[in-house]
């Protein structure tokens, strides 16, 4: 008995300083998502109305285009429904990324100058891209009701959605920030290849919009599978579980390679910086 009493005081110690560092790594990604979401709304007039503007008004061009225009019979009605559950989680997944871009080199003097985990600064915009997606929610809504759309129980499955986005965008974002400080012409590669990516994911279409050979390949982008899972409260012939599956996989292979890229790349991140 006393033996283990012996072992349960020893590894009681490391737990407690475990649980009392992932509380103040917990206090400092709140404290600094906060102040960015300030910064960002405090300067504007129109504050929040700012993060759905965008996505409102592309969602509205690409309507106009599809729908007025050209009349090609691309995703499903309501079709202005079918374009905001994937460009506001764009919105999120296309800001995060961006932003992660500078995420060391904005405020390098005061990531030198604190002892706190570096990942917190490429988590914050995550974390703040994130609450601006949940904000914008309300528009969603808004819109499927007035627009007539359907509600079937697949909606419960959106959390999912947003814990498999939120794993590939850290990821994504872990392996952007540092190797953006050793190439600085990454940044704009970044935003290139986040162009290309926007129309190679199913946007302002559907996966069944794509010839049937495609559809398979449609797979192995992790935001097929991401919107696939928003839009089946909405529209259930849209939920398919092997793009789900493989979008899982994947953003689980590219969170731990973000992890580690980030892990072998910090001390040098630091010098470089």
């Amino acid at each position: 008995m006393k033996g283990l009493a012996q072992v349960s005081v020893a590894t009681r110690a490391p737990l407690a300083r475990k649980g009392g560092s992932w509380s103040r790594y917990r206090h400092s990604l709140l404290l600094l998502t906060r102040r960015d979401l300030r910064v960002r709304y405090s300067t504007s007039a129109l504050g929040y109305l700012w993060s759905i503007l965008d996505p409102l008004v592309m969602a509205g061009i690409y309507w106009f285009v599809f729908t007025q225009v050209f009349r090609r019979p691309v995703g499903t009605e309501p079709y202005i429904v079918f374009l905001l559950t994937a460009l506001l989680a764009w919105m999120w997944f296309n800001g995060t990324v961006s932003d992660a871009t500078r995420a060391f080199l904005r405020e390098a003097k005061l990531i030198r100058s604190t002892k706190i985990p570096r990942t917190i600064w490429v988590n914050r915009l995550v974390l703040s891209k994130g609450i601006e997606f949940l904000a914008s929610l309300p528009v969603l809504a808004a819109f499927a009701v007035f627009a007539g759309a359907t509600v079937d129980w697949e909606l419960l499955l959106f959390p999912l959605g947003i814990l498999l986005q939120a794993t590939l965008t850290v990821g994504v974002a872990l392996i952007v920030a540092p190797l953006v400080v050793f190439f600085r012409d990454l940044e704009r590669a970044v935003k290139l290849a986040l162009r290309f990516l926007f129309y190679a994911s199913p946007i302002i279409y559907g996966t069944h919009d794509l010839p049937e050979a495609l559809q398979p390949l449609a797979a192995f982008n992790p935001l097929s599978g991401v919107f696939s899972l928003y839009r089946a409260g909405f529209f259930p012939d849209q939920l398919d579980w092997y793009q789900v599956g493989v979008g899982a996989a994947m953003s689980v292979v590219l969170l731990a390679i973000g992890l580690l890229v980030f892990k072998r790349s910090e001390r040098s991140v630091l010098k470089e910086i």
